[in-house]
């Protein structure tokens, strides 16, 4: 029998847990996670929460940042409503118990990154989205209609039977694959993604292995409207050695007076912006690409020693530590950086409650296209974007929800069909390889079209090989994931493919000016179901 929830949560990171609290008011929660529970996006958060909590600061400043940096592509009104209700969701936070660092004097220990006109960043060291989701996951304990069920891998949507042409199917639940093997049928009234990006869709990324871009897939296949999935992040600075994989070195760095060199200590960021260091993400990460391409250097440096060592190690007390785990003191050495896969700025198109175009299903966080990034994420507005939305997606779910039941109709149980064990597990591993390492090369921080055209050639072959495989043998994890990021990278490519322009983090060769008289909108894509 499946099991029944009135909200039902894909993910747990910030914009999940912040949904889940706050929908726990109104009826029974769950919450399904990948891996365990306190494993999400939002744990590898660095920086902070960008938000207006000085009186030297204000929303109208906050706003012009945040629409700045997005290059004429943020929605406006989300805009407003995220940096207008953001303040109220900080503080919530604090009531929580949240520990973010105070000056001497009691007032918030505000720092600035790039792109921001202000310091409006609360922050808790340099751990800030760990001590967010510890928060956040201590409330929910504290509710008992709040349950969790980890190491579960959604699969795809429970649709609800089309009542007649034209009818739209509303969502009713997900597939899942528990830690035994097993498939279970998951209900509710009210389906969340909040699933995180998919940063792993690109060879380097930030991103945890849990960003393999679940939601967005899972919504496309079920024919959500998807939109500006070319917009994908480059943060400009990942630790660069054998050894770290993808340990973030945080923007703050950089707003506390960071200087990037080149290997021979020349410094470059001037020829590329009047801001230099302090440019916005896009700005930066293009920066240093085009460096390293005409230099053959396989990264450049982040010098920091200016500062002194008892400052580096009170304010970056985590990156102090880890980058001299991997032999950099910081205090006395440049870190070696390279630009990695960050964020995700497009995803599932939702309004600003969160509902996506298919009834019943929300989305909020990374997963959800809402408009508030644009054609480029403001730093540290993706915390706040994740506590607002989900607030907000919450209480509309909720109030939606009242008076209404489960559907009467019988939901089919998970049909594997003749699927046997699978016996070739390699060709997982190689395809795996493959899409990211031709995403990496062709659809990257700077494209072409006859790259793209590449991409996409091969993209076609490989999805239908990981469709044979998909049906012909039992799911594992390891073949949901391969199947998500390929989804994502088609996505991906697709969306780059229609946009003929260059703007924000998306730069093409062929392309290279802005054109706000034809792209001055969003690229919306969706499957026909």
């Amino acid at each position: 029998m499946p099991q029944r929830f009135d909200f039902l949560v894909v993910g747990g990171g910030v914009a999940g847990l912040s949904f889940a609290l706050e929908a726990s008011q109104a009826g029974s929660v769950c919450v399904l996670t990948k891996r365990s529970r306190s494993e999400s996006n939002t744990v590898y958060a660095q920086g902070g929460i960008a938000s207006v909590l000085s009186a030297r600061d204000s929303f109208a400043q906050h706003e012009e940042d945040t629409l700045t940096a997005g290059s004429g592509l943020n929605h406006r009104d989300a805009v407003e409503v995220t940096v207008r209700e953001g303040p109220d969701r900080v503080r919530e936070l604090v009531a929580l118990g949240a520990d973010f660092n105070r000056r001497p004097d009691g007032e918030w220990d505000l720092t600035r990154e790039g792109g921001h006109s202000r310091r409006r960043i609360v922050h808790s060291g340099d751990i800030t989205g760990r001590e967010v989701e510890r928060v956040l996951l201590a409330a929910c304990d504290d509710r008992p209609n709040i349950h969790f069920v980890s190491d579960s891998a959604a699969i795809d949507l429970v649709l609800q039977r089309r009542s007649g042409h034209g009818a739209a199917a509303r969502a009713l639940g997900v597939y899942v694959l528990l830690p035994t093997g097993e498939i279970e049928t998951f209900l509710g009234r009210a389906v969340v993604l909040a699933t995180g990006g998919a940063g792993k869709v690109y060879l380097y990324t930030t991103n945890p292995d849990v960003a393999t871009g679940d939601g967005v897939a899972m919504a496309y296949r079920a024919g959500a409207h998807i939109a500006n999935m070319e917009f994908y992040q480059f943060h400009p600075t990942c630790l660069f050695s054998p050894e770290a994989k993808n340990f973030l070195i945080s923007e703050a760095l950089r707003g506390e007076g960071g200087r990037l060199r080149l290997r021979s200590g020349a410094p470059f960021m001037d020829r590329y912006s009047p801001l230099k260091e302090l440019a916005p993400r896009d700005v930066v990460a293009k920066a240093i690409d085009s460096e390293l391409k005409r230099t053959g250097d396989d990264y450049v440096l982040l010098d920091m020693t200016h500062l002194g060592r008892a400052f580096l190690i009170e304010r970056f007390p985590n990156i102090y530590e880890v980058c001299k785990q991997f032999g950099v003191d910081m205090a006395v050495q440049p870190i070696p950086v390279v630009p990695a896969a960050h964020y995700q700025c497009g995803g599932a198109v939702t309004d600003l409650d969160g509902r996506t175009t298919i009834p019943g299903l929300y989305a909020v966080g990374e997963v959800a296209h809402t408009g508030l990034h644009g054609a480029n994420r403001l730093a540290s507005n993706s915390l706040l974007e994740g506590l607002v939305f989900g607030h907000r997606a919450a209480r509309a779910a909720a109030h939606e929800m009242k008076g209404q039941g489960f559907p009467d109709e019988d939901v089919p149980a998970w049909n594997p069909g003749a699927a046997v064990d699978p016996n070739e597990s390699v060709i997982v591993t190689h395809n795996w390889e493959e899409v990211r390492r031709l995403m990496w090369n062709y659809v990257g921080i700077v494209r072409s079209d006859k790259r793209l055209m590449r991409a996409r050639r091969r993209l076609d072959l490989l999805r239908e090989e990981i469709r044979d495989y998909y049906w012909r043998f039992k799911v594992t994890r390891d073949i949901i994931e391969l199947r998500n990021i390929a989804d994502v990278a088609h996505l991906i490519v697709e969306c780059a493919t229609r946009r003929k322009e260059s703007r924000g983090l998306h730069y093409n060769l062929d392309y290279p000016n802005r054109d706000d008289h034809n792209w001055a909108k969003d690229t919306v894509v969706f499957r026909e179901v």
